[in-house]
């Protein structure tokens, strides 16, 4: 009985939330259907798809769903079919219990777009509960002296039924003393009175034993039966009398379990024990008398177990006092409870997406509504997020919100919110409930993927290993999952003669680089190129950024010496007064070297000489010079064997031989060293014969030259040498020659040129002609040049520098 009070209580506060949501201006539609109870689980009900003016995929499309205010899952809709079908079985009793119509109000939901249909579901009942009697035994204690026609109160049987289906009439089991009649207490409730048909005689019987039958109405009827047992009194003429009829008193719903809460206190006039009387619950439901109970001495009522507002608003108890004679009277106490706020808000959610895609406006996350049981002030309630969110809370109906988002997110700020739905009741104090929800945001292809420098400069040695790793380039990308996997790729190079696909590879996973080849800086010194990086994302995004490659110089390259050459022809002689000052320059050794950087830096050392202290060198131009005075002692041929080093590391270097003849002037004969003399013998023999042919040709014409000079000498000299020509005598100073860091000749050549008489052939010295300088291979070229032509006329040809 507890139970169903609650119940009935419950779907009465429904039925009021019900009733204002239509009297709310965005009122949905309603639908109303009826079942019997216990009906089986899946019964159909109704086709709420065609009761809506529903298609049936519409219901599947727009995401409909039974929304209830106790949250229970009473009926079940089919998508697919739009049947609306019973997902239990339905009790009444249960439900609503004595409460008519039973009623049960739910909504439909349709998410997308946004609407709600209230429904209304009559439970209609059926004839499941016989009607019971609450004692399995009544004693009546009655005075002998009863008068004919005394009406007996008795206790009433209880029907869980309503309508016809409930508690109709009562019978008492054949007897020669009492009959039975039925009274309404005019609130639709009926209840036996036993009546005195017989004078009693205490001597004959002091006691009678009948049964008493309840009866229902419905087909076939159901009964219910209790014993009654009647004690004969002596005369009791005096019945208890209470002071007043009615008895009102308030209690919180929160008082404490065994508080007192009123004395009903009745008086009897009678002595003895008729004068006693004691005091009962009369025709008192299950929940009144779990609720309170009664001193049946002294009237106290006192509270057997807590109260609830939201279940039950208020009792009414008839007490009844009997005195020892029999005689009985009753008073009612209306017992009222007052609410307090001991109920916190509670928030049922309808639809929830924990999920979010990013850059995405608008976006509904959640459906819900929220109720507090309590009433007046402590039923009223506000809901609020966190002020700091992107998410907006929308009223929708009255107590129901839904959540969406204020604007598009980005996931890479915050790929996740935690948002706390607080509820909190106006009473006091104020109750509140939070709800957390947790979104997620899903990640959209919207960042390319950036590298962590726009340009890298990397370095490999020349000479490398093919399949070296040089370096790598790095990229990153704010996205995430698939949108965050990126592919690393070479560009084609701006330059089309650049060969990129034979220089260099990359890993398309890491972004590593390797060299395919080794390289070669005298080849190719440095390069660059376009590395691109592409994400998996759809549509995929990229970028790119520039790779400069420098290959670094390595000392594989020994020097080469330009002046004097030695290319296997005969060996250049430097001739040199033996009137030369200290440091006077006897030559200069040219060199080069295809390296770079300290790798091309040389020096030069004299490693040997045929006369150890005569001459030096100066390491780092390569002059060749007079350490000291020259003497008449000095040998007149002189072999020095120089060396050219490179500051590598390790060091290549490179050796050249120089001739140098020492003359008491520029006029005594020029004496082939014996070494070249050897070399000549060597030569080819077909070297021999156009060296022959390109003499005599050479000779006529250099015969008719030289006569030329010899005549116009003969006429500005004054000496009396016959064929000679006067040679300037003394130190001849020469222009210096340097060599650079490249190894090629920055200053002009002089030469000086004079016929020589005393041997048999005629040589000429070639004197102080300036010429401009020239590149480093048409220097050589030019050397070789004059030396083969010196070898084939004749003629001596000496460099001066």
């Amino acid at each position: 009985m507890e139970i169903r009070g609650a119940l009935t209580l419950r779907k009465r506060q429904v039925l009021i939330f019900f009733v204002l949501l239509g009297l709310s201006e965005t009122g949905p539609e309603s639908v109303r259907y009826s079942v019997a109870e216990e009906k089986e689980i899946g019964s159909f009900v109704a086709n709420l798809a065609r009761d809506l003016g529903l298609g049936v995929g519409e219901l599947s499309s727009r995401e409909a769903r039974i929304v209830s205010d106790d949250n229970e899952k009473h009926l079940h809709l089919n998508l697919l079919t739009g049947d609306l079908l019973l997902n239990e079985r339905l009790d009444r009793e249960e439900l609503c219990g004595s409460t008519e119509p039973c009623v049960l109000h739910f909504q439909v939901l349709l998410q997308n777009p946004l609407k709600f249909f209230l429904v209304e579901l009559h439970i209609k009942d059926i004839n499941d509960h016989s009607p019971t009697f609450l004692d399995k035994e009544i004693l009546l204690k009655i005075s002998e002296s009863t008068t004919l026609g005394t009406k007996f109160l008795m206790e009433s049987a209880q029907d869980l039924d309503i309508g016809s289906n409930s508690l109709q009439n009562y019978t008492i089991s054949p007897n020669s003393h009492f009959s039975v009649k039925v009274q309404d207490s005019g609130d639709g409730e009926i209840y036996p009175e036993l009546v005195l048909d017989r004078m009693l005689d205490h001597e004959k019987e002091p006691e009678l034993r009948l049964t008493l039958v309840a009866l229902d109405g419905g087909s076939p009827p159901r009964s219910g039966t209790t014993s009654v047992l009647i004690e004969v009194l002596d005369i009791n003429d005096n019945a208890p009398k209470f002071p007043q009829k009615l008895y009102e008193v308030q209690v919180l719903e929160d008082t404490a379990i065994g508080s007192w809460i009123i004395t009903t206190l009745a008086k009897d006039l009678d002595a003895g024990n008729y004068g006693k009387i004691s005091y009962i619950f009369f025709h008192a439901s299950e929940d009144i008398r779990k609720t309170f109970e009664i001193n049946s001495t002294s009237g106290e009522v006192h509270l057997r177990s807590s109260l609830d507002f939201e279940a039950i608003q208020s009792y009414t108890i008839n007490i009844q006092a009997t005195d020892g004679g029999g005689l009985s009277e009753k008073c009612t106490l209306l017992i009222k409870v007052l609410d307090v706020n001991d109920n916190a808000p509670e928030v049922t959610m309808s639809s929830i997406t924990n999920r979010v895609p990013e850059n995405s406006p608008q976006t509904l996350v959640a459906v819900f509504s929220i109720r507090d049981q309590d009433s007046g002030d402590n039923g009223r309630m506000v809901c609020s997020i966190q002020d700091d969110l992107p998410f907006i809370l929308k009223p929708t109906l009255k107590n129901f919100f839904t959540l969406v988002t204020e604007k598009a997110l980005d996931r890479e700020m915050r790929d996740k919110y935690s948002i706390t739905i607080t509820v909190t009741d106006m009473g006091t104090p104020r109750l509140k409930t939070e709800h957390n929800i947790t979104v997620l945001v899903s990640d959209v292809n919207d960042n390319a993927p950036a590298f962590t420098q726009t340009s890298y400069t990397l370095f490999i040695p020349e000479n490398n290993s093919p399949a070296l790793h040089i370096g790598s380039v790095s990229a990153t990308d704010r996205d995430a999952g698939a949108n965050a996997q990126i592919t690393y790729s070479l560009l084609q190079p701006q330059d089309p003669s650049l060969p990129l696909d034979s220089l260099v590879s990359i890993n398309a996973d890491n972004g590593h680089l390797f060299a395919l080849r080794a390289l070669d800086f005298e080849a190719l010194q440095a390069f660059e190129f376009l590395v691109g990086v592409t994400d998996h994302g759809s549509p995929a995004l990229s970028s790119q950024a520039l790779v400069r490659v420098q290959v670094l110089d390595a000392n594989d390259n020994v020097p080469f010496v330009l002046y004097p050459l030695q290319n296997g022809s005969a060996p250049c002689t430097e001739l040199v007064p033996r009137a030369a000052e200290p440091g006077y320059l006897v030559s200069k050794v040219v060199a080069v070297d295809s390296d770079s950087g300290q790798n091309a830096w040389l020096s030069y050392q004299l490693l040997k000489a045929t006369e150890p202290g005569l001459f030096s060198v100066w390491a780092h131009n390569g002059e060749v010079r007079t350490a000291r005075l020259l003497s008449e002692r000095d040998a007149a041929k002189h072999r020095l064997l120089l060396l050219v080093r490179d500051n590598g590391e390790p060091p290549l270097s490179a050796s050249v031989t120089l001739h140098v003849l020492l003359v008491d002037g520029f006029s005594q004969p020029y004496l082939p060293l014996p070494e070249a003399a050897a070399e000549a013998a060597q030569t080819d023999p077909l070297t021999v014969y156009l060296v022959i042919a390109l003499a005599s040709v050479s000779s006529l014409f250099l015969f008719s030259v030289l006569a030329f000079i010899a005549v116009r000498l003969c006429r500005r000299g004054r000496s009396g040498l016959v064929g000679g020509c006067s040679v300037p005598e003394g130190h001849f100073p020469g222009h210096l020659v340097d060599v650079s860091g490249t190894g090629t000749l920055s200053q002009s050549y002089q030469y000086e040129v004079c016929l020589m008489g005393g041997m048999g052939t005629d040589e000429f010295k070639f004197l102080q002609p300036i010429i401009p300088s020239l590149p480093v291979h048409d220097t050589g070229r030019n050397i070789e040049e004059n030396e083969n032509f010196r070898n084939s006329s004749g003629f001596n040809v000496q460099y001066k520098v």
